[in-house]
């Protein structure tokens, strides 16, 4: 080869390393292309495999945790359609003329609902509310598979709205337990069902719980009603009544059952039952078809700061005794008294109404529970008391008997107490209505009137308000007269604790009619 040919090459292989090197330095400062147009590079591929804000890996966490736990719960969630029909009587025809008055022939009324429910066992056993399949002649279940069973209803208890029913099916997903008593204010939650029917089936919602213990005033209350709901802001709506609310781990705590609402639809306050009460009511109800519960025989309520004061509480907390149960009460031969405080069962705390119902509701009749109590005074005394069987709905017969009397002179106004009062007279003696009152005390005081800004408003009842409340003693003394009523409130100071004894209406006709309670209140 010539000099001057190896010359040429040696130079054109230059050009050509300079024109590469040339091209990458260009894209480095961004010159435009051929196009006029800078080649774009996506951020993600410029950036590498991963783009990521460090800050947000636990929000991404609970996310992920979110749909781990949606995945696991979803499979053993069903969709449950109820059916009652109501069967009317045509009204008689003569022969010949039904098909001139066809309106005249009723047809049957078909009532449908629907709600959800959750997979307890792998042979079929699904746990409910009682109001979703309530007097239904036919249940079906429809599964998450698509797959659907008619139900056999196996057990209801309306006291606790729960319900226990059966599918005949096998291997099927299951949800575990959590422990609702372990659960805090805050923690998360989530709620799983069907709202507002079959087009929203299987939706899942997230929350926190908002509060426990909750007792609602707004729903049906039946006798020896347990209530100690789990609160939650997860979105609930008509359809997820019978739903799992269930723990970060996938655990049910609760079975989501009402909302507070004025709308009645979803604002923000939903209620659960908790998962530990559910649970005991479910293994009774598979085990026996029905729900037998414990009682002390005592009317009670929380403790209020009156009450609380009058016992020597330097926190409010507690159950007041109110009164006693008609027939026999175990707590009463125990020694109980009504205006008793109850601050612990055998060795644990008592804060609450609901909380003492759930631990003596689900003992075995004829077992025995140690009740500390304070009294007036701060007096602590332990007593012993050995449970009755509490009566079933078909036992308590419900009566109502309404009376009016007139409303007391203004000038008769007890001002200490925010009330007017009417002595009992010789003739309302011979009143059947009121004999049970003669019987016990020998008489009383009537509300009348009651203050709107008294201290007595909305804790005593004259007969406009649903009464009327009879005052039988005030601070133990007995008040048949209007001059007994003012001797026993004179010594009385602005601020001090009264204790009323007060007999009120009632509808079970074995206590004739009125049951006695205590009722404390601030002398104004």
């Amino acid at each position: 080869m010539a000099v001057r040919t190896r010359d040429w090459l040696k130079f054109g292989a230059l050009v050509a390393l300079a024109f590469v090197f040339g091209l990458a330095f260009a894209s480095t400062l961004g010159v435009p292309n051929k196009g006029g147009t800078a080649e774009f590079v996506p951020a993600a591929q410029a950036a590498g495999a991963q783009f990521q804000i460090p800050a947000a890996k636990p929000a991404t966490d609970i996310g992920n945790a979110f749909v781990a736990v949606a995945e696991h719960v979803k499979p053993a969630v069903v969709f449950i359609k109820s059916q009652h029909v109501e069967r009317g009587e045509s009204q008689r025809l003569p022969p010949g003329f039904e098909d001139v008055f066809p309106q005249m022939r009723r047809r049957p009324q078909v009532e449908q609902g629907s709600g959800s429910g959750f997979i307890v066992s792998p042979d079929g056993y699904i746990l409910t509310n009682n109001h979703v399949v309530a007097g239904a002649d036919r249940v079906t279940v429809k599964l998450y598979d698509k797959r659907e069973f008619t139900a056999k209803v196996v057990g209801t208890d309306p006291n606790t709205d729960v319900a226990v029913i059966r599918i005949d099916a096998r291997n099927l997903p299951t949800l575990g337990f959590g422990n609702s008593d372990s659960t805090r204010v805050g923690e998360w939650a989530l709620a799983v069902g069907n709202p507002l029917g079959e087009a929203f089936a299987f939706t899942v919602t997230a929350g926190i719980i908002s509060a426990k213990g909750r007792l609602l005033n707004g729903l049906p209350r039946p006798s020896y009603g347990i209530q100690d709901f789990i609160q939650t802001d997860a979105a609930i709506n008509p359809g997820n009544s019978g739903g799992p609310l269930v723990n970060i781990q996938g655990q049910v705590i609760g079975i989501n059952s009402a909302i507070a609402s004025e709308t009645g639809y979803y604002a923000g306050y939903g209620f659960a039952i908790p998962i530990n009460l559910a649970r005991t009511v479910m293994e009774q109800l598979v085990k026996t078809g029905h729900v037998e519960r414990a009682v002390m025989g005592i009317r009670i309520n929380d403790a209020g700061q009156e009450d609380a004061e009058a016992v020597g509480l330097k926190q409010i907390r507690g159950v007041l005794v109110e009164s006693f149960s008609p027939g026999p009460s175990p707590a009463k031969d125990a020694g109980l008294q009504p205006g008793d405080v109850i601050v612990a069962l055998d060795g644990q705390p008592i804060d609450n109404t609901p909380q003492l119902q759930q631990k003596v509701g689900f003992k075995k009749p004829g077992e025995t529970v140690d009740v500390t109590v304070l009294r007036q005074g701060g007096e602590k005394k332990t007593f012993t008391v050995r449970l009755a069987r509490a009566p079933s709905d078909s036992d308590v017969a419900v009566a109502s008997t309404n009376g009016g009397r007139p409303k007391g002179d203004a000038s008769a106004k007890e001002e200490t107490l925010g009330i007017s009062v009417e002595p009992l007279s010789q003739d309302d003696r011979q009143d059947t209505r009121l004999s049970a009152v003669f019987a016990q005390a020998g008489g009383g005081l009537v509300v009348t009137a009651v203050s709107p800004d008294g201290p007595a408003y909305g804790r005593l009842f004259s007969a406009d308000d649903g009464g009327p409340d009879i005052i039988v003693s005030v601070n133990g003394t007995p008040t048949r007269t209007r001059a007994a009523l003012r001797e026993a409130l004179r010594k009385v100071k602005s601020g001090d604790i009264v204790t009323l004894q007060v007999m009120s209406r009632t509808g079970d006709p074995s206590s004739n009619g009125w049951s006695s309670r205590i009722v404390r209140l601030r002398a104004r």
